[in-house]
C-alpha cells in the first residue's frame, strides 16, 4: 500500500504544525496550506484526506469544500474548527464535509478519525471499476 497523503488547510501555524507532527508520526505524507486558495493549488488526485479550518483568509473552508467536491466527490474531508455552533455544522455538511471536529481536539481522537476515513476511502476507491 502506498503512503497516504493528507492535506492540512489551517491558517494558524501552531495548529498546522501540531497536526502535521502528529500525523507524520503516524506515517502519513503531509501537504500544508495556510489558506483555501493555496490548498486548491496543492490539491491533486494523490490526496487521500483533507483536514481544514473554516475561517481562513481568501476563500473559507466552506468554499474550499464546494470547489473540491466539483473535482472529487469521494475524498474524505474533515472540518476542524473552533466554531461549535449548529449553523456552521449544517453549512459544512451541506457543502459536502464528511466529519466535523471542534478545537481544541484530542490528538488520539483526530488520529482515530483520520484512520477510519482513509480506510473507508481506500475501500470505496478499490471497489471502483
Amino acid at each position: 500500500m502506498a503512503e497516504q497523503t493528507i492535506l492540512i488547510v489551517e491558517d494558524d501555524p501552531d495548529i498546522r504544525d501540531g497536526v502535521r507532527i502528529l500525523l507524520a508520526g503516524e506515517g502519513y505524507h503531509i501537504l500544508e496550506a495556510e489558506n483555501g486558495l493555496r490548498a486548491l493549488e496543492l490539491f491533486d488526485p494523490e490526496v487521500d484526506l483533507v483536514i481544514l479550518d473554516i475561517m481562513m483568509p481568501g476563500i473559507d473552508g466552506f468554499e474550499f469544500v464546494e470547489d473540491v467536491r466539483r473535482i472529487n466527490k469521494r475524498i474524505p474531508i474533515l472540518l476542524m474548527t473552533a466554531r461549535d455552533d449548529l449553523s456552521a455544522k449544517r453549512q459544512g455538511f451541506r457543502a459536502g464535509i464528511d466529519d466535523y471536529m471542534v478545537k481544541p481536539f484530542s490528538p488520539s481522537e483526530l488520529v482515530a478519525r483520520v484512520k477510519a476515513h482513509i480506510a473507508r476511502y481506500e475501500r470505496l476507491s478499490s471497489a471502483e471499476p
